[in-house]
């Protein structure tokens, strides 16, 4: 079966990276998520990335222990930034190409975050790999992911989580949560879902991104979704 996307923005949590061990970086975990999307830009998918923080530091989990929000979002990039190099060499182990964009300036360790220049990687079959987010504070890094999915023009923003996709309720704390196959922007929105945050759903709704929640803890689940595959859930209009 051929992809059905040519050209995607795979966003990742930073819990993802953390595997069982529930913070830090898991070599197991991320080895594993660099084969799977390694394998997908070898099937000649064109692939942006966006990773969060969390597995290190949360801003808004920071702020609420006294240090100022705006100092604990750029705490928080700075995380995004440690995952982003570490999954760079993750993938470079298993021979993909790949480059490292900041929207924050650390031209010691990333390239500056400048749009043509990232399109240009792309073009050329780069894994191209968004690191801290939006580059300003009050901004999570879902909505970092459905901005620069926009910005390169992605057929799809695909949200990788620990669940199945999105459920009427924390599957994790209640088991007889509900896990819809479809969702529309406004029903994800007036039911606060959850999953992705309200500006981030927004953004995408107004640009009609289709987003696709799944579970990426799954071994295999990157490519079955990039297939085209039903597998999570799809929020689109």
């Amino acid at each position: 079966m051929n992809p059905a996307y040519r050209r995607v923005l795979l966003k990742i949590s930073g819990q993802s990276l953390a595997g069982e061990q529930g913070f830090g970086i898991s070599p197991t975990a991320i080895q594993q998520t660099a084969r799977e999307i390694a394998g997908v830009a070898a099937l000649g998918v064109e692939v942006g990335i966006v990773c969060g923080g969390g597995n290190i530091i949360r801003g808004i989990s920071a702020s609420s222990e006294g240090i100022s929000r705006a100092t604990a979002d750029h705490m928080g990039m700075l995380a995004s930034v440690m995952n982003a190099l570490a999954l760079q060499d993750a993938l470079e182990r298993h021979g993909a190409d790949t480059r490292v964009l900041s929207a924050i300036e650390i031209n010691q360790v990333a390239e500056p975050h400048i749009r043509r220049r990232a399109m240009r990687h792309i073009e050329k079959g780069r894994i191209v790999i968004f690191a801290a987010g939006t580059g300003q504070p009050f901004f999570t890094t879902d909505t970092g992911a459905a901005l620069r999915s926009m910005e390169i023009g992605a057929e799809v923003l695909l949200k990788g989580t620990r669940v199945d996709g999105v459920y009427d309720a924390d599957p994790e704390k209640h088991p007889e949560a509900r896990l819809f196959d479809r969702v529309t922007y406004a029903d994800f929105l007036q039911q606060n879902l959850g999953v992705m945050d309200g500006t981030a759903i927004s953004l995408c709704r107004d640009n009609k991104m289709p987003i696709v929640v799944f579970n990426m803890s799954v071994q295999g689940n990157v490519e079955r979704v990039v297939r085209g595959e039903a597998l999570g859930t799809r929020v689109e209009a």
